[in-house]
Order: C-alpha cells, then sequence, then structure tokens
C-alpha cells in the first residue's frame, strides 16, 4: 500500500493539531464514534486530511448533497495527489423511479437519465477498492444503497496477458457477460469492437481504450491508448477488465436463481388469486414471466436489481451489499455536515419502503423486491468501524453516542465569529435597506434569510424596486444556475442575494459581511439552534460580519445560538490577543466554489473561446456550425470535470453565437 500523504503548503495551526491527535489516538484506540465539532473557517477539512494521513486506513467521507461532495472531492484530490481519491454519488441527472398510486390507478414506469461520467467516477471507485488500499472515496448517501456482493464483483473480471493463449470467442462472450456492448463501428465507453486481428475495449470506468493485438489464438500485444484521437500511450504485459455496470451476476449464479423466483412468482400467484386480485395475478404473471425469458436468454433484464436478493442467495429481509462491503472491515468513516447527513441517512429506508409496497401490493413487483433496498440507519451503523462526526452544530444522536467530542473553535486567520444583533420587525425593510446600502459603498455582500420562497420572490422585486441589485435563490432554482448566482454575489454582479436555507452548510461566501434574519423567533426546522448557527456562521469569512435577527420576542433557539456564537467569538479573540493576530477577511479565488485550479481554468476558458472565435467566420453559416460543435465539446469536458462554471461560461457564449446566426444579435 502507497502511504497517504498530504500535500499541502499549510501545517497544523490554532487547535488543529490537538484536534488531530486527539481524533486520531481515538481511531487507533479502536473508538467507533467520535465528534468534530468545528466552526465554520476552522479548516475541518485540512483536519480530516492530516487524521487520514496519521491512521493510515481507507476512508470513506459521507456528504448530504452533490455540490458539497464536489467540493470536497475537489479539495482531497488536491491534498492527496499521490493517492486514489474517488467520487461516488447518485449517477442520475433525472430520475423518476417506479412507482404505484393506487387513489388514481397510475402506473409510473421508472425513467431515468444517467450521467455517463459520474457512472465512470462511481466504477472507478469500485475498482480502485478492489486494487489498492491507498483510498478515500467521497460519497453522498446513495452509498447505502445496494450493489453486486464485493465477492462477486471480484469474480467477475476478464484479463490477458501477452503472450497468452486465448480463446477468442470465449473472450468475446466475457466481455458481453460483463455488460459490455459489441459496436465494431465506434468504440465507446462500455463498449468493445473486433477488427480483424485486433480486439479494442473501452473499460466503462477509465478515460482510455484497451488494444489488443492477436496472432491466431496467442496475444502478441497489448497496449492503453486514447480512444478520441489514436494516440498511444503505454505498453502492457497484462490488462484487467472490470464490469461495465456496477450490478452484475456470472450466468450460472442467474440460472442458479430462476428456480427460486419462479417458486416466489407461484406462491404469489395463488396469494392473490386466493384473496380474488385477479388481475394483479395477471398483471404480476405477464412481467415475472418476461423478466425471466430475459434472464434466460440475456443475462440481463430490465430492473434486474429488484430480484437481487434470489440472486445473491440473501434471505428475506437481509439487508443488501453497499459500497461500505467494499472497504475492509478497519476502515475510516468521516460523516460531514452530520447533522444534516445523519438523518437524510435514517430517513431513506422508510421512503423506498413506502413506494416499494404499493408496488408489490398492486402486482407489480414480487415481494422479494422489497429487499433492493437502502440500509436501514441500525444496519448502516453496524457496519462502521472507526467514524467521526464533522459539523459545527452536531446533533444530540452525535454527542451522545460519540466516546470523545474534540472542538476546534481556532480559526487560524483570526477571524472572529460575527456580532449578533436582535432588532424588531416594526420597520425592518427600511432597516435592512439602510445596512444593505452601507454595505454596498464598502463593495461588501448581504444575504437575507426569508421563511418562504414566496417571501424570498416579494422581497427580491421590493428591493430591486428600490434601486438594488438583488436576486433570490431557492430549490426550484437549478444546480448550474444556483453555482452561477454564487459567483454573481461573489463577483459583484449584484449585491443582495435572499433564501430560505440553501445557504448554510459549505458554502463560502467571504465577501458577505451581513446577514438579516427575518422571523427569527419562529418556532421551526428554519430557526432551530443548528439553523441559526450554521446561518451565522455563513459570515464568519469576513472581518466585518454582522448578523441582524429580526424579531419580536427573544426564542429559545435565538438565545442558545447568540450565546454559544458570542462564547466562540471569545476564544477566538483571547487567541488573537495572545498571538498578535489580527483577523482578515479571507480572499478566495471567486470560481472556486466547486473547482481546483479554478484561476487557470477561467483564463484557459476565456482565452480559448477567444482563440476557436478568431479560427471562425460566424457570419458563415458552416463555419458558425463548426463553432458551436467545438465549443459544446469542450463545454461538455468541462462539465465532465464537474467545472460547472466554465461549461456555464461556454454555454453562454453558444447561446450568443446561436443569436446571431438568427439574426438577433448584429455583431
Amino acid at each position: 500500500m502507497r502511504p497517504f500523504e498530504v500535500v499541502s503548503p499549510f501545517t497544523p495551526a490554532g487547535d488543529q493539531g490537538a484536534a488531530i491527535t486527539a481524533l486520531a489516538d481515538g481511531i487507533r484506540a479502536g473508538d467507533k464514534f467520535q465528534t468534530l465539532k468545528g466552526v465554520t473557517g476552522s479548516g475541518k477539512t485540512f483536519t480530516m486530511a492530516k487524521i487520514i494521513e496519521v491512521v493510515q486506513k481507507p476512508t470513506l467521507i459521507i456528504s448530504h448533497n452533490k455540490t458539497l461532495s464536489a467540493q470536497l472531492y475537489r479539495e482531497f484530490k488536491s491534498f492527496f495527489p499521490h493517492n486514489a481519491v474517488e467520487y461516488y454519488v447518485s449517477y442520475y441527472d433525472y430520475y423518476q423511479p417506479e412507482a404505484y398510486v393506487a387513489a388514481r390507478d397510475l402506473y409510473i414506469e421508472k425513467d431515468a437519465s444517467i450521467n455517463s461520467e459520474i457512472e465512470r467516477l462511481r466504477l472507478s471507485a469500485t475498482r480502485s477498492l478492489m486494487e489498492r488500499k491507498d483510498v478515500i472515496i467521497v460519497a453522498t448517501v446513495s452509498c447505502i444503497y445496494g450493489l453486486a456482493t464485493p465477492e462477486i464483483y471480484k469474480k467477475m473480471t476478464a484479463t490477458f496477458s501477452r503472450g497468452e493463449s486465448i480463446d477468442v470467442d470465449a473472450l468475446i462472450r466475457r466481455f458481453i457477460e460483463l455488460q459490455y456492448e459489441r459496436n465494431d463501428a465506434v468504440l465507446e465507453r462500455g463498449r468493445f469492437r473486433r477488427r480483424g486481428d485486433t480486439l479494442e475495449i473501452f473499460p466503462a470506468y477509465l478515460e482510455d481504450a484497451y488494444r489488443v493485438d492477436l496472432d491466431w489464438d496467442t496475444v502478441a500485444r497489448i497496449r492503453r491508448f486514447n480512444p478520441l484521437s489514436g494516440e498511444i500511450l503505454e505498453e502492457l504485459d497484462r490488462a484487467l477488465l472490470y464490469p461495465a455496470k456496477q450490478f452484475v451476476m456470472p450466468q450460472s449464479l442467474i440460472d442458479d436463481a430462476l428456480p427460486r423466483i419462479e417458486v416466489e412468482l407461484a406462491v404469489r400467484l395463488e396469494e392473490l388469486r386466493h384473496k380474488g386480485k385477479m388481475l394483479e395475478a395477471e398483471r404480476l404473471k405477464t412481467r415475472i414471466e418476461y423478466d425471466i425469458e430475459m434472464l434466460k436468454e440475456m443475462g440481463y433484464c430490465p430492473g434486474i436489481e429488484n430480484y437481487s436478493a434470489a440472486l445473491a442467495g440473501r434471505h428475506s429481509g437481509e439487508r443488501p451489499d453497499t459500497l461500505i462491503d467494499y472497504f475492509p472491515n478497519d476502515h475510516l468513516t468521516f460523516i460531514d455536515e452530520s447533522h444534516v447527513s445523519l438523518p437524510q441517512i435514517g430517513a431513506m429506508f422508510a421512503g423506498d419502503r413506502s413506494r416499494k409496497q404499493s408496488l408489490v401490493d398492486y402486482g407489480f413487483r414480487l415481494p422479494s423486491a422489497l429487499d433492493n433496498r437502502p440500509l436501514h440507519f441500525d444496519e448502516f451503523k453496524k457496519l462502521l468501524s472507526g467514524t467521526i462526526y464533522v459539523s459545527a452544530t452536531p446533533g444530540e444522536t452525535e454527542i451522545k453516542e460519540s466516546v470523545r467530542v474534540v472542538e476546534q473553535l481556532i480559526r487560524p486567520t483570526g477571524l472572529l465569529d460575527p456580532e449578533i444583533e436582535v432588532r424588531p420587525s416594526e420597520g425592518q425593510m427600511e432597516d435592512i435597506y439602510s445596512e444593505v446600502c452601507a454595505r454596498i459603498k464598502m463593495e461588501e455582500r448581504s444575504l437575507i434569510l426569508t421563511l418562504t420562497k414566496k417571501m424570498a420572490e416579494d422581497l427580491t422585486d421590493y428591493l430591486s424596486s428600490l434601486g438594488l441589485k438583488v436576486r433570490y435563490i431557492h430549490s426550484e432554482v437549478e444546480t448550474i444556475e444556483r453555482v452561477e448566482i454564487l459567483m454573481g454575489l461573489r463577483q459583484g454582479v449584484f449585491d443582495v442575494l435572499i433564501g430560505i436555507n440553501l445557504l448554510r452548510e459549505g458554502i463560502d461566501l467571504p465577501e458577505v459581511s451581513f446577514i438579516a434574519i427575518l422571523d427569527a423567533d419562529k418556532i421551526g426546522f428554519l430557526r432551530s439552534v443548528t439553523s441559526l448557527v450554521q446561518i451565522i456562521g455563513r459570515a464568519a469569512r469576513n472581518a466585518a460580519g454582522k448578523v441582524i435577527m429580526y424579531a419580536d420576542r427573544m426564542s429559545d433557539a435565538m438565545k442558545i445560538a447568540i450565546d454559544e456564537t458570542n462564547r466562540r467569538r471569545a476564544i477566538q479573540m483571547e487567541f488573537n490577543k495572545e498571538h498578535g493576530i489580527t483577523p482578515a477577511t479571507i480572499k478566495k479565488t471567486i470560481a472556486a466554489i466547486l473547482e481546483r485550479h479554478s484561476d487557470e481554468a477561467e483564463k484557459a476558458t476565456g482565452t480559448s473561446i477567444e482563440v476557436l472565435k478568431k479560427s471562425y467566420n460566424v457570419m458563415i453559416p458552416a463555419q458558425r456550425k463548426k463553432l458551436i460543435s467545438a465549443l459544446n465539446t469542450e463545454m461538455l469536458e468541462h462539465a465532465k470535470r464537474l467545472e460547472f462554471e466554465q461549461a456555464a461560461l461556454l454555454r453562454d457564449e453558444i447561446t450568443k453565437i446561436k443569436e446571431i446566426g438568427d439574426g438577433k444579435i448584429v455583431q
């Protein structure tokens, strides 16, 4: 195993060193649960990286959404350039699960759009766990959903070595069994082709392909090459091919499972007919018999995961294998923003069960389909070994379970938690307008937190009518557009951003120095202690940070949040005084919300646009079409690398060029 090694110009500062030592000692002592209670801006990610370096264990990092996972993935890729850092999130751009609404007699067929690049990253993650131990996987809660068992996945491989005698037809059949498709015209990821004495296969988890030259039935040469340019990258003595899908089964196991499925079908049909549910029985018989024929002939069928229990030989109610099972028993787990991630994990099982129970009851699925599910909370916790909850506001569950709670309150930058004021709600609009105008003069930004989407939109209209540059953000705004909005705020395209609760965890906005919290005294999740502390933390990146709560009374949540903020503020002030630190606002690259080399990437993107535009005459339709195609290719490359800002920039440029062609814009 290559040792985990953090590559960074930074060394532990403030109370990072003590946190690293205490938590690493706990992991080595066998403590199952610990908590890192770190304030915003205290360098929790760096602390996590140093703990991995100290304990030297394969690591799973769970975050509660794709955007924060992408941010963590970029940061850990930077910290560990010599180790395998992988990204494992849901690969659906769009997902409509199979469902049945009994009240309307409405069957909704499964519909999904798979992001091929994220699918590649997921397959790369499982492959890394098969081959090496210096692995860090940043995942969302999708890691608790079922996969093929690790033992089966490890056996489902194809190998070929130089000088080896092979049966070419058998090897091709093996490719197909691994869910690779044959296409002799176009070589794309997850496909293979044969051209005379040459086999070419594009592994689903790589960005390069393999070319195998044959001398009759002997492997004469193996090369890794770029499937786009054809450039030879490396000569190989041996190649190992993993499956193109994460749920795969050898035909022998499928054949063994089919009698079990048939027996279950017969029993279930008898139950339905006994209850007088003839329609449901006939529906189930037709669907399952069709799937059985597909499995016999093709080794696969749509919705094969619904037969995972029978295929894997599991008993009813037995948990599925998940990504966590691919880790060795003695691994390290971080649950980032645990106050959000843990409740999300806990809720997954019940929601999935409710939907599938309806499908079973009305004859769309066999009862064993219920065993194709996410882990329930107790199963998830049993799979964990050394686990560290990471949050500025850990919940009661984390605190109660943890052997130790380590506070990381000191910010190496010296920045203080913001000052907090409570002001009456009467006259709040005039007061907010005055505060925002003061921030605009200092070229700083403001956030306003409302309780509803309607209020966010109405307040945006109101402040816009007063001449302020203002935008809103909420759950109906698309993900990439949210990133663009946050960039626009940082760049000064507008000065005020109005939202609900989407601005709390993990987003760094150092230009924000003022936060207004409306209806701060209301009782509920959006104004709980946890939410208020997280909201306050968004102003902790700016030396002039200030939070004003507009309320007609002092709620318990407000009091606790204010007291905790003042406690942290006092500790930081004492540290600054002792070490002679003058707080300074964090200076962070504007495009760095999701990116790793954002300055260079932004510069390169702008340059490439100009170079491409100068190479074509946009007034000539054929050349305009070629330019749009070239820009579109570059946009997709940025999207693959999760560089959403650069992809959006290119998308806007493509729109402008199309408008020139439509006559809407005159050059």
